[in-house]
């Protein structure tokens, strides 16, 4: 493995770093409900009230109000628009052909709803309506609210979409091609998914996200949008702006194994760690705390203990590790997007979250977990992982400024 960087590094070059970022979850809109739930290990889940629960096994998620969803294609340009105003970017004074918009969602699900509500009913659907409601359609109306003008991109694989939205802005601004990218996820709870998992028995019994913990029943669904601003280290000292972390290094692999089941002993996912600290030039000694997929299901929470130990071999036990989803909830395509922002709060703040619902070991899940509330810890790298279905899997490292 390369030696291992120093943890300061000035702006410069093509190197890539965060600059603001916005989100809407359980929690409501914005930074700070974020902070102050996911850091306080306050779980969001509730009686889901948007849609009747009735025919459902379960009836939990957690949605933010009790209302219908805010509009999945606003809330993104909402967030996009709080990400550039945090990094104290204006729209109209970035060169719009240099200025990409990547997100990682299967797009606003109600135009598809209405086009099976009007086929059963014996009513004609209106084609159009669907096609608003394709995943093209949210990175395009983000760039068409902010007038930029170059890459637009809908990433639509699962639960890693958000990011290799990441990744690929990361090497379109290294490559020269783009000055700054508006990357992120997006996807609210909905009903035609939540009978997907409902059907596949995927969701816990007991209303709890308990990752890593002896017992644990299952996964359940959030809201998720997040946006974050990505910027050449040229562009961000030209304009003055402030770094809140670099993108030290990312990495994606796939596990060849089953439809949906990770390999039992993580060998994606170790590759995918193994990729990105490669090209942060990390050791593994390097990294401190690591925001796990951990979607609280027993063979996903038993195969990322795997992939971490293989990955960081004896460093895995030294190692933080949180899932977040025990109190987000999982937020299929926006997931990975919400948990880089999460990330990026731990290496501002230098506190670690806690994985909410441990209240008792799982032999198979044997690291640190983080089970007793927030910790204090000087983070100058991170590790965000996240895993889909098809046996894809992400890596992305974060470093301080």
């Amino acid at each position: 493995m390369p030696a291992e960087r120093s943890a300061a590094r000035a702006p410069g070059g093509t190197d890539v770093w965060i600059t603001g970022y916005d989100t809407f979850t359980a929690f409501g809109h914005g930074a700070d409900a974020l902070r102050e739930g996911v850091f306080a290990g306050r779980p969001a889940f509730a009686p889901v009230e948007r849609f009747d629960t009735g025919p459902f096994r379960n009836r939990y998620a957690a949605a933010h109000g009790t209302g219908p969803a805010p509009a999945l294609t606003g809330t993104v340009v909402d967030c996009a628009r709080g990400a550039l105003g945090a990094a104290k970017l204006d729209p109209a004074a970035v060169d719009a052909h240099r200025a990409a918009v990547l997100i990682g969602t299967q797009g606003d699900f109600t135009g598809i709803h209405r086009f099976w509500q009007d086929t059963a009913a014996g009513r004609t659907p209106d084609p159009a309506d669907a096609h608003r409601s394709f995943a093209g359609g949210v990175p395009a109306a983000v760039a068409a609210d902010l007038g930029f003008a170059g890459p637009r991109l809908a990433f639509i694989n699962a639960c890693v979409a958000s990011p290799s939205a990441v990744a690929h802005a990361c090497r379109l601004i290294e490559a020269g091609r783009a000055d700054l990218a508006v990357v992120g996820g997006g996807y609210l709870v909905e009903e035609e998914q939540f009978a997907k998992f409902d059907s596949g028995r995927t969701f816990a019994r007991d209303g709890r996200v308990r990752p890593f913990a002896r017992g644990r029943s299952g996964m359940l669904l959030g809201d998720g949008v997040a946006a974050l601003v990505l910027e050449s280290g040229e562009h961000l000292l030209r304009r003055g702006g402030r770094p809140l972390a670099r993108v030290a290094g990312f990495g994606a692999a796939a596990d060849a194994h089953h439809v949906v089941k990770p390999h039992p002993e993580g060998h994606g996912m170790a590759r995918a760690v193994v990729r990105a600290l490669g090209r942060a030039r990390t050791a593994p000694t390097g990294i401190q705390y690591v925001n796990a997929h951990g979607t609280g299901t027993e063979i996903n929470d038993l195969a990322e203990t795997a992939a971490l130990h293989a990955a960081f071999g004896t460093h895995a036990g030294r190692l933080m590790v949180s899932s977040t989803k025990s109190v987000t909830g999982h937020m299929l395509e926006a997931t990975g997007a919400v948990e880089l922002v999460v990330a990026v709060m731990a290496v501002e703040s230098g506190t670690v979250p806690p994985t909410a619902g441990f209240d008792a070991p799982d032999p198979g899940c044997d690291l640190d977990y983080v089970p007793d509330g927030p910790r204090r810890a000087d983070l100058r790298r991170v590790l965000s992982l996240n895993a889909a279905f098809g046996g894809m899997n992400t890596a992305i490292i974060l470093e301080q400024p």
